[in-house]
């Protein structure tokens, strides 16, 4: 739906911008174009209607059904989410559970603030199938060493998704961002 509602927005702005450079060049000549454009679209409507209403009658029907249709149907996929809340756990004697996305973010929260030197964590959990896509939001002391606490920060997290709760992680995104920091002087 995403890709279907980039075009379709690009579209409309490219459409409004030629509308509005067309109406800024010459307003007057633009203006006077769509009137005459409106007047023989109504003139053709008319005479439709006045040789065949009963034609005119079911074009009208017909167009109504279809835009309910077609705008109901994007309207309603815009709106529902088709994202799952949860993702599926398999155990090893063949039962299965549902769990959902939220859960499996705090725990996966509450394992990384427990790693020293991490101030905030804040995983943004996706279920995706059969596995999980994880976003991490870090924030870390001023003095951390950003390769080695990334690292400890993507093995705990691989322990706690696959180990401790038995799901498939999927794509990892870790954002890692550090505290300021302190001069001197305010100590």
């Amino acid at each position: 739906m995403g890709l279907f509602n980039r075009f379709v927005v690009i579209l409309l702005w490219l459409t409004l911008l030629t509308c509005v450079c067309l109406l800024a060049v010459s307003p007057f000549d633009s203006l006077n174009k769509v009137e005459a454009l409106l007047e023989s679209g109504k003139a053709a409507l008319s005479t439709w209607q006045t040789t065949n209403p009963t034609n005119f009658l079911i074009a009208q029907i017909a167009v109504g059904v279809v835009a309910i249709l077609l705008f109901g149907t994007l309207l309603w996929a815009e709106i529902w989410t088709w994202q799952r809340r949860g993702v599926r756990i398999r155990t090893i004697d063949g039962s299965s559970a549902e769990l959902d996305t939220a859960s499996v973010g705090r725990r996966l929260g509450w394992h990384l603030d427990q790693l020293a030197e991490i101030i905030k964590a804040v995983p943004i959990v996706k279920a995706r199938g059969g596995s999980v896509d994880v976003k991490l939001e870090i924030e870390a002391a001023s003095d951390v060493d950003i390769p080695m606490k990334t690292d400890e920060v993507v093995e705990v997290t691989r322990d706690v998704i696959e180990q401790d709760l038995g799901l498939k992680l999927g794509k990892l995104d870790v954002h890692m961002r550090c505290v300021p920091f302190e001069p001197d002087w305010v100590q």
